[in-house]
């Protein structure tokens, strides 16, 4: 059985996702072809799961953890929540699933409404979903939430700006745990914050995961902060998938080129082991998805690629048990 097999505990399927856009200017100009930001995704979470989801900026984690929850609802394929296709719903269709996918942003200055106080921002799902039925029981809840995410009961008539940004993340977890989801879709909810205070986040995801036991899709180009959370990891390239795998077998034997190098970017605090390893360097630039390479998307930067790679477009395949990867010069 492989990554893309639904399994009994199946919370979100995921069957050959596609998200295009036109250029910017193109509608006018009548000129670019369309930028395939998701390019045939498939993928499963499983209920309680962590799957983390890796790659450069541009690769296309933000667009597909966006399309997921038809936020930006995809060009073609399938997204399947708990047995419900969700593609082609209407919104008022698509209102109540709402609740149980969750999506935590990763600007902590933006996402918050700065002329609401924090009590407002965090019932305001509440109201949206009918979930309490007075302003008692609204502020009731919030202070629940605000002290699970540890955050004092006087921070309820505060605004976001008189908090930190480690703090402003905590308030954006509160409202998306609100509405108690099987689902939260964290996007880079880390990549703007301090070191120290992104790994207080991350311990408090663990917390929420274990306490809650909600699926989390942690989206971030940083490994090794992924490496602290996920159950399974997820290599994104150009729109594509490049492996799958369980996280601690992905660390240890990582197959795909681009993933030894994504792993090989990452320090080691070992000053001496540092200096001493050998990495896999990429060359080159990530091309344009609006006019990826033919074959394997990533050849043009693999230090192993063949003729074969420049005609032929590489499937996932299971190597491993549960460990994937879309490579023809590996096994």
């Amino acid at each position: 059985m492989t990554d893309l097999d639904a399994k009994p505990d199946t919370l979100l399927q995921v069957r050959n996702l596609k998200k295009q856009f036109a250029p910017h200017g193109s509608m006018l100009t009548g000129r670019g072809g369309k930028i395939r930001a998701v390019d045939g995704i498939s993928l499963t979470v499983g209920a309680g799961e962590t799957l983390g989801l890796v790659g450069e900026s541009g690769s296309g984690k933000s667009t597909l953890g966006r399309a997921l929850l038809q936020l930006d609802p995809p060009t073609s394929g399938s997204v399947r929540f708990r047995g419900t296709e969700l593609v082609g719903l209407s919104e008022r269709k698509m209102r109540p699933y709402r609740r149980h996918m969750q999506m935590i942003f990763q600007d902590p200055y933006a996402s918050l409404n700065p002329r609401m106080t924090i009590e407002q921002i965090v019932s305001e799902p509440l109201i949206v979903h009918r979930l309490a039925k007075t302003a008692e029981d609204r502020r009731k809840r919030v202070a629940e939430l605000l002290d699970i995410v540890h955050l004092p009961n006087s921070a309820m008539k505060r605004y976001p700006r008189e908090f930190s940004g480690g703090q402003r993340q905590r308030v954006g977890i509160a409202r998306a745990l609100a509405v108690q989801p099987d689902l939260i879709v964290a996007d880079e909810a880390v990549s703007a914050l301090d070191v120290s205070i992104q790994a207080q986040i991350v311990n408090l995801f663990a917390e929420l995961r274990a306490q809650f036991n909600i699926a989390l899709i942690f989206i971030a180009h940083d490994l090794a902060v992924v490496r602290q959370i996920a159950d399974r990891v997820a290599v994104m390239y150009l729109g594509k998938l490049m492996e799958t795998a369980d996280c601690d077998q992905l660390y240890r034997e990582p197959l795909h080129p681009y993933t030894r190098a994504l792993i090989d970017a990452a320090p080691i605090p070992d000053p001496v082991v540092e200096a001493a390893r050998q990495r896999t360097v990429l060359g080159g630039e990530v091309p344009s998805p609006s006019a990826p390479p033919p074959g394997c998307v990533f050849h043009t930067r693999c230090a192993i690629a063949v003729d074969g790679c420049r005609r032929d477009v590489p499937a996932l395949r299971e190597l491993r048990p549960g460990h994937a990867v879309a490579c023809t010069e590996v096994g």
